[in-house]
């Protein structure tokens, strides 16, 4: 771990330094074996086994500084890449030298939804009765350019913090802004006119492809995993007369294993399955006569 800036011998990511995000991304490469320890107001931290710095910056700056080629991979949201890179996800087209980002995974945290947002009780039924209105936004890109595409121009105030409390200021007549549960709409008596777009975090690459050979082990390892966190280990008994059918309720993702027990007339079944449908799984289990269903959290996997 060091203070001082990277060294061209080692990979660079990015990572966002504060928030939420900056929490679910360091578990992230942590899990995938990328340990470093990072002190208080450390701009810089030395993976302890691959040669590997983690730099921590604004999460705004990783699309431009990774588009730029001063980190070689970073983690940020999808939504401020539309917004701040020259380029969308994809880079430049086939033998263009010029700047752009690689997407590389989609990470499965931190989802969320761009929508445009005007007062309960606006008379404004369309995008379109947007014509000429202002529009407050830290996205004024994105806003512009989906306005734009649906023949619509808007005076566009440009904010960098908060834009939900800019109507109740008269400062706009609408907005466009992240919106996660809703609950900060309804205490601002705002209601969703229109979604922009959904997005996630992923990791994105410099079209440079600096180390390309340790980048691509990095996202295989943080590939395995966000797919274990989306599935789960279930065991169980089963009639061998009710096997069938209880491999169509878990077929696993080649096949499942199946054991034979003590009792000829059983078998043991060990499948992976969707974590998000294992409650009912086991429920369509139970009904055939399944017995002794334990269900096993994932850590890491390759398929």
């Amino acid at each position: 771990m060091t203070d001082e800036g990277s060294n061209d011998g080692l990979l660079r990511i990015g990572l966002p330094s504060k928030g939420r995000l900056s929490e679910a991304a360091a578990q992230l490469l942590h899990d995938a074996g990328l340990s470093f320890r990072r002190t208080e107001r450390t701009l810089f931290a030395r993976c302890r086994d691959m040669p590997v710095e983690v730099t921590f910056l604004r999460t705004d700056d990783i699309p431009v500084l990774a588009e730029e080629g001063a980190i070689d991979l970073g983690i940020t949201g999808a939504d401020l890449i539309a917004e701040h890179c020259r380029h969308d996800l994809g880079g430049a087209g086939p033998g263009d030298s010029g700047p752009g980002l690689i997407p590389r995974l989609d990470l499965g945290i931190g989802s969320c939804r761009l929508a445009i947002c005007v007062p309960e009780k606006s008379a404004v039924a369309s995008p379109k009765d947007l014509q000429g209105a202002r529009v407050a936004t830290s996205f004024p890109t994105i806003t512009r350019k989906w306005l734009g595409d649906r023949g619509v121009t808007v005076h566009l105030v440009e904010l960098s913090g908060s834009v939900e409390v800019m109507i109740s200021l008269g400062v706009a007549d609408a907005i466009v802004d992240l919106v996660e549960t809703g609950s900060t709409l309804a205490a601002n008596q705002l209601r969703i006119l229109d979604e922009i777009g959904r997005y996630e975090t992923v990791l994105v690459q410099n079209r440079g492809r600096r180390h390309a050979d340790l980048a691509d082990r990095i996202v295989r390892r943080l590939e395995g995993v966000v797919i274990a966190r989306s599935y789960s280990l279930l065991e169980y008994n089963i009639p061998r007369s009710r096997l069938a059918e209880a491999e169509k309720i878990t077929p696993g993702f080649n096949s499942p294993t199946v054991s034979g027990l003590e009792d000829p007339d059983w078998c043991a079944v060990r499948a992976m399955v969707r974590r998000g449908e294992t409650h009912a799984i086991m429920e369509r289990l139970e009904a055939i006569g399944a017995s002794a269903i334990v269900e096993t959290a994932i850590t890491n996997c390759r398929l």
